[in-house]
């Protein structure tokens, strides 16, 4: 007798993303009491203040934990669209609805010759791997419009330009999505879009760009590569101190400019080589976007002096669109991401606290966690630069036609 959810189904996968979205559900709702700190507080706390403030028509700014875009105000402001619920609730419906589009999208995406499903199972299972950090944090209906964005590229290059300009208002990281595209289309329409977007919230809200002044005392988040240093440090005399500094918990003291500077430096460095990169490749076909979107917003999340858990929702939805296509190289930088967000889980919320302390539990999940996205990130690159680069087909088991086969350019 066959059943009706089978395992690599699509009632299957429907069958898998409602029993973990229940269970991510209940544990925002606190139903169930999930271990760690309270990772509700965000959106029952600050976005809930926030929500006071942007009611009434204008940002935060005095408000230094306000870092965001102006189109961020719309994601803050969301649940007023539920006004039967209490903000928090209604926050996370809209998160979980977000999720729900997202997997639609990558169900369509996967139909037809070159696609394929496992984009789908890869956003269905990447999410719950985070716990319920994802639902409360509006990064998963940023992640939706990314993720509609690319997708929207393979045939509207102008569509996904605009979803590329609203999306950098509402986190700047979806700009990143560009950095594979030839078509002009994609980038007029993008900064058309965004450059609308931006002077709407400037002339309608005082303090749309407040947010500008608020990152240069940042210190170095304790979960971010750079930030090994002085877990490392702590036990040998470094006299500095954990703070909740700027919205996250950060080292500040003796050096943490230096390795904040050099954060900036290795995030230049990922620019300066997606620029050499874009300069210099020539094979693309249509999956090279995706790809390129990948590599890129991971190179940044690992090089930057902050690495928030909800920032490896990015990755899953952007690692979910390169497996809609069946001829992507990212399946084994992929299969990395999903490991640091099972590494993720541990070190944020469950053990958080030892990561605070900087104890040999704390360190080792971020030795492992940011371990498994400096290898995705190299590995990633060497693929995308070996696939595209002419000179580079075939090199180190890259699959691919012949050097001479050129394809067309991409969307």
């Amino acid at each position: 007798m066959k059943t009706t959810a089978a395992p690599g189904s699509p009632a299957g996968l429907l069958v898998l993303w409602t029993l973990t979205r229940t269970a991510l559900l209940l544990c925002v709702l606190k139903v169930i009491v999930f271990p760690g700190p309270d990772v509700t507080s965000d959106v029952s706390v600050i976005y809930r203040g926030w929500y006071d403030v942007l009611s009434a028509g204008t940002f935060p700014q005095d408000d230094v934990t306000w870092q965001y875009p102006p189109a961020a105000a719309l994601a803050i402001l969301s649940p007023g669209l539920l006004p039967f619920l209490g903000y928090a609730t209604a926050f996370f419906v809209l998160a979980l609805v977000a999720d729900l589009v997202t997997l639609a999208l990558l169900l369509y995406a996967g139909r037809g010759p070159g696609r394929a499903r496992r984009g789908a199972w890869v956003w269905v299972a990447g999410v719950p791997l985070l716990g319920p950090t994802v639902y409360a944090r509006y990064d998963v209906m940023v992640t939706a419009v990314a993720v509609a964005a690319l997708l929207a590229g393979v045939r509207h290059p102008r569509v996904m330009g605009a979803l590329v300009g609203f999306g950098a208002l509402l986190k700047v990281w979806p700009a990143l999505l560009l950095v594979g595209v030839r078509r002009r289309g994609a980038w007029v329409s993008a900064v058309v879009t965004g450059a609308g977007v931006a002077v709407l919230f400037a002339v309608l809200m005082p303090g749309a760009f407040a947010f500008l002044t608020f990152q240069k005392d940042r210190g170095t988040e304790v979960e971010s590569l750079g930030a090994l240093v002085f877990h490392v440090a702590r036990h040998h005399g470094w006299e500095g101190e954990v703070l909740l500094n700027y919205g996250s918990v950060e080292f500040l003291g003796p050096y943490v400019n230096w390795v904040s500077t050099g954060a900036l430096f290795l995030t230049g460095a990922a620019l300066v080589w997606l620029v050499v990169w874009r300069a210099l490749a020539r094979r693309l076909e249509p999956h090279t976007v995706a790809d390129a979107a990948f590599v890129g917003v991971l190179l940044f999340t690992t090089t930057s002096r902050v690495i928030s858990p909800q920032y490896m929702v990015w990755l899953v939805g952007l690692a979910a669109v390169c497996l809609c296509f069946r001829d992507s190289r990212m399946g084994a930088p992929v299969v990395l991401v999903l490991g640091a967000c099972l590494v993720t889980v541990l070190e944020f919320p469950v053990w958080f606290a030892h990561v605070v302390a900087s104890d040999a539990l704390g360190v080792s999940l971020l030795v492992v966690r940011n371990g498994l996205l400096v290898a995705a990130a190299v590995l990633g690159g060497r693929r995308l630069w070996h696939a595209t680069v002419p000179g580079w087909r075939g090199v180190a088991g890259v699959p691919g036609p012949a050097p001479a086969a050129e394809t067309p350019v991409a969307p």
